[in-house]
């Protein structure tokens, strides 16, 4: 199996004896940081801005596609059975995950235990049945609709910031999505959340259907304060050059907009290179590893640093 094909299997494995937990529609999981540090152990946490950990995102929104009510009229008081998308929604990947979101982005299933807003908010739940009609029958079998409307319980609005398409795999095509929300509370107030997480699409007929997702929660008050593995340069020194003994030379890092890209020459004389993705909270995840073969080519790989404290 591809370093990269199981890396993926592995973020949608569920484990039997764990409850699953659904939001929006995603196996969910708290984000995962490692285990935390006191805040006197400031030699492995790099100096930084912490104010961006606390302050939610000036992302410009992706989930544009479809705007007004007049897309909905067609489907009010339908049943998600008695839905056929059009299939200018799913004939590409982007199209699929932009016009999904699109759809979502003002559904609303705010509750008398979660409120939010002044009386109707954006289009209620009508674009839940329409939105449901973009998963795989086999997805749709693994979470049934009153699951998935569940799901969305204090959803007041829903906005895609980030998308980036991963290596295609047999037969997926996997995506690197955060969404924004606004969220009821059971104050009255509405706050903002993030989730980060992973979208599989399947073809199906010549049309792109969601297949699997998960998403993971966003804490605003764990990086900052404790952890060093939320940073990109300590994740590569420490894991992979202090644990691993692996990194002859760390290279200064590189980065365009959200994606952070750190090469470094290894022990063995060859470039390896990381690729990690900038969350709002200020994390940064490790999306991919490469390292560079003899023609210069990059070669997808997968280290797990945990091996190299557990042998």
């Amino acid at each position: 199996m591809k370093p990269f094909t199981k890396w993926v299997n592995q973020l949608f494995t569920h484990h039997p004896r764990k409850e699953m937990i659904l939001i929006m529609g995603s196996q969910y999981e708290p984000q995962i940081f490692g285990q935390p540090v006191e805040r006197n152990q400031t030699s492995l946490i790099s100096t930084i801005d912490t104010e961006k950990s606390f302050r939610p995102s000036c992302s410009p929104i992706k989930n544009t596609t479809i705007m007004g009510y007049q897309f909905f009229e067609p489907y009010y008081e339908k049943k998600y059975k008695e839905i056929n998308l059009s299939i200018s929604l799913t004939r590409t990947p982007e199209e699929t995950i932009l016009n999904y979101f699109s759809i979502l982005r003002e559904a609303a299933n705010l509750t008398q235990d979660q409120l939010g807003g002044c009386g109707t908010v954006g289009n209620g739940r009508v674009p839940y049945p329409i939105a449901y009609n973009f998963f795989t029958k086999d997805y749709q079998k693994r979470i049934s609709y009153k699951d998935y409307l569940q799901s969305f319980t204090g959803i007041g609005h829903l906005n895609l910031i980030k998308m980036n398409r991963l290596p295609d795999e047999t037969g997926l095509t996997p995506y690197f999505i955060e969404l924004e929300t606004i969220e009821g509370s059971s104050k009255g107030i509405t706050n903002f959340a993030y989730y980060y997480g992973y979208v599989q699409l399947k073809k199906i007929q010549n049309l792109y259907k969601i297949d699997r997702m998960k998403l993971y929660g966003e804490d605003f008050l764990c990086a900052p304060y404790h952890l060093w593995q939320h940073d990109a340069e300590s994740v590569v020194s420490i894991m992979y050059g202090s644990w691993c003994k692996l990194i002859k030379k760390q290279l200064p890092t590189k980065q365009e907009d959200y994606v952070k890209t750190i090469d470094y020459i290894g022990m063995d004389g060859a470039i390896y290179r990381f690729v990690f993705y900038q969350l709002t909270n200020e994390t940064d995840v490790l999306i991919s590893q490469f390292r560079q073969d003899s023609e210069g080519n990059w070669e997808s790989i997968r280290i797990d640093p945990n091996n190299c404290i557990n042998n």
